[in-house]
């Protein structure tokens, strides 16, 4: 069974990456190994649709010689 992961917000006054490396870590952390892998599958198939979408992951062409 998969458990849903909370959803977390960070609200920040100014930009802070530092914190916000430290937040996202945290949250990566609370995730199940299960959970990270799955996340990571998910991630993994958008960036290839986006790819595909913009002609960079064309299947390689057959050609036939005469």
């Amino acid at each position: 069974m998969i458990r849903k992961a909370k959803q977390h917000i960070l609200i920040l006054e100014d930009h802070d990456e530092q914190q916000e490396i430290e937040f996202e870590l945290r949250w990566l952390l609370s995730l199940t190994v299960d959970q990270r892998f799955h996340l990571m599958i998910k991630r993994t198939q958008e960036l290839l649709q986006l790819l595909e979408d913009s002609g960079h992951r064309r299947p390689a062409e057959i050609i036939k010689r005469t």
